[in-house]
C-alpha cells in the first residue's frame, strides 16, 4: 500500500515539474509531438495556468528591468 502512496505523490510533483517543463517549450516554440501529446496525458491544466501566466509575469517584469537599465546608462 505504501507503493500507491509514494507514486501517487511523485505523479503530482512530477506533472507540475513536466508542467514547467512544458511551459518553457511552448515558449521557445519548438517541441516534438509525441512529447506533447504525453505532457497533455500528464499534466495538470491548473498547473500549466498557473506555470504559464507565472512566467508570462517573469518575462514582462524582466524586459522592464532590462529596459530600464539600457536607458539609464
Amino acid at each position: 500500500m505504501s507503493d500507491g502512496k509514494e507514486s501517487a505523490g511523485k505523479v503530482g510533483s512530477g506533472s507540475f515539474f513536466r508542467s514547467v517543463k512544458m511551459v518553457a517549450w511552448s515558449f521557445l516554440g519548438i517541441r516534438k509531438n509525441s512529447e506533447y501529446q504525453e505532457d497533455l496525458a500528464k499534466v495538470n491544466p491548473l498547473h500549466v495556468m498557473v506555470v504559464g501566466v507565472g512566467a508570462a509575469l517573469m518575462l514582462v517584469v524582466g524586459l522592464i528591468v532590462l529596459v530600464n537599465w539600457v536607458v539609464a546608462k
